[in-house]
């Protein structure tokens, strides 16, 4: 399938999934709040840029803002995430797998170790920014802290059941 379509599907999947399902589970608890969306960022292909990724983080958030009436907390945590997620990948990669276009991040192509720390470090600075966004409204400290550690898990959780799920397996070089 052609990347375009691909990542296009992928796209309003994730916000689809966000928006319907995700978004409507009664609240597990206070700290807790489910995000998936934002793997459309984490699964772009090694070779896309810096300013694409931006861009479509920005656009990915956007879009969740307009239907969750969240005003830019999404636009800008998805945004952050697209602008860091190179950054992060070539400390984890050899340059010869970063620079391979069509290849995923994946267990498959990365392997566990590397793959866990980019998705987890991933994850973390997406709860970070978005709850301490959040957090500057209400003022809390101990909420904002239970809330990034506790989301962040409930959603590297998410990310690592679609990861096997999908079975996204690419061979390993």
């Amino acid at each position: 399938m052609n990347n375009i379509l691909k990542n296009s599907a992928r796209f309003i999947l994730f916000l689809l999934i966000q928006i319907i399902i995700l978004n409507e589970i009664p609240p597990i608890h206070q700290f807790i709040t489910p995000y998936l969306y934002f793997i459309f960022i984490l699964w772009l292909p090694f070779g896309t840029s810096r300013i694409a990724t931006t861009l479509m983080g920005f656009v990915l958030g956007y879009s969740l803002d307009v239907f969750t009436n969240t005003p830019g907390l999404h636009a800008a945590a998805a945004t952050l995430v697209g602008y860091l997620r190179p950054t992060i990948l070539n400390i984890l990669l050899a340059q010869e797998l970063s620079e391979e276009v069509n290849k995923e991040p994946s267990i498959g192509t990365m392997g566990w170790g590397p793959f866990m720390f980019y998705i987890f470090s991933l994850t973390f600075i997406h709860h970070f920014y978005l709850v301490l966004l959040e957090w500057l409204q209400f003022g809390n400290f101990s909420y904002f802290i239970g809330k990034v550690f506790f989301t962040s898990g409930m959603s590297m959780l998410l990310i690592l059941l679609v990861e096997l799920l999908l079975n996204r397996r690419k061979l390993k070089r």
